[in-house]
């Protein structure tokens, strides 16, 4: 499996509908770039509620999949236990996807803003379907920070699954230092670079993915935004979630979070993951990563079903 580090960067799939769980699934096409599953509970009524799941970094599918990140099927999993307790979900493919098989894909041009104004976009699509009594917002990992923003006077709800409270920089900086001390000073300055908005050349072998020149732009678009900042402006009701066993996003980050918005519920899981999983060895975690058939832990589909019936 890649290094934590690189899990958090940008790397560079007519309708089917089915039964399972007593729950259904729809493919939905948002637009030309936006396509996902509706997981449906199996009775529908003007009182459901609508999760709308954001996955992590990288290229990440609706599924929570990816060549990069492991096929463990987190996001698949959350989606069904929350649609087998009476809660719709929607869960997308990130734009990334969609540009690849159209042959469009620029890593250059793509933005942080570009997945704010996507998950912007989901949301306009179902409130425009007036079918739906409450609308929820879920962010995992990088998605956290891309929801809290997109929630902002468009969402009822608004959850953070492992997501960060420091800009990405700092974040960073902390996973290079514990895993290759040697490279912290190049690191620092390469950062400091970006949060200045000005690309630079890198010259350390050890740092080539990280700091790309192709993927720089986009670091830069991501590191300017503060998530203790964007949580101060969110008025509707927060749950933040984190796990204990998360060796990619501690939970003192959830802990921050809470403290720049304290009206928030904060929710921290026992031998949780970064991916949901229960650890109890830890030297499972990282395997967990590429294992399909592992469920995600129950607690995390209680935790947000029980916030979700309370808005």
């Amino acid at each position: 499996m890649k290094n934590p580090i690189f899990l958090l960067l940008l790397f560079v799939v007519t309708a089917t509908f089915s039964q399972e769980n007593n729950n259904t699934t729809e493919e939905i096409e948002v637009n030309s770039l936006i396509k996902g599953t509706l997981f449906s509970p199996e009775k529908v009524t003007i009182k459901t509620k609508l999760v709308i799941l954001i996955a992590g970094s990288g290229p990440t599918n609706r599924s929570g999949n990816s060549t990069v990140g492991g096929i463990n099927n987190s996001l698949k999993f959350l989606a069904e236990g929350l649609a087998q307790n009476g809660i719709a979900v929607f869960s997308y493919d990130k734009r990334i996807f969609a540009q690849m098989i159209a042959k469009t894909l620029d890593e250059k041009k793509l933005s942080f803003e570009d997945f704010i104004n996507d998950a912007k976009d989901v949301i306009t699509y179902f409130k425009s379907q007036k079918k739906y009594s409450k609308i929820i917002i879920a962010g995992h990992s990088e998605g956290s920070l891309i929801g809290m923003v997109a929630a902002l006077n468009t969402a009822d709800g608004y959850v953070s699954i492992a997501g960060a409270g420091r800009c990405i920089d700092e974040v960073l900086l902390e996973q290079i230092v514990k895993q290759s001390p040697k490279i912290k000073e190049a690191a620092q300055e390469g950062l400091a670079s970006l949060k200045e908005g000005k690309t630079f050349e890198n010259k350390n072998p050890m740092l080539a993915t990280l700091f790309r020149e192709s993927v720089q732009p986009y670091m830069i678009s991501w590191i300017k935004y503060n998530p203790q900042v964007e949580i101060k402006k969110l008025t509707i009701p927060i749950l933040l979630i984190n796990g204990t066993k998360d060796i990619q996003v501690p939970e003192t980050d959830a802990e921050l979070l809470h403290v720049a918005n304290p009206k928030s519920e904060l929710k921290i899981i026992e031998n949780m993951n970064h991916i949901f999983k229960e650890i109890t060895v830890d030297e499972d975690n990282l395997k967990s990563y590429n294992n399909p058939k592992l469920p995600v832990i129950p607690e995390l589909i209680n935790s947000i079903t029980k916030f979700v019936k309370s808005i």
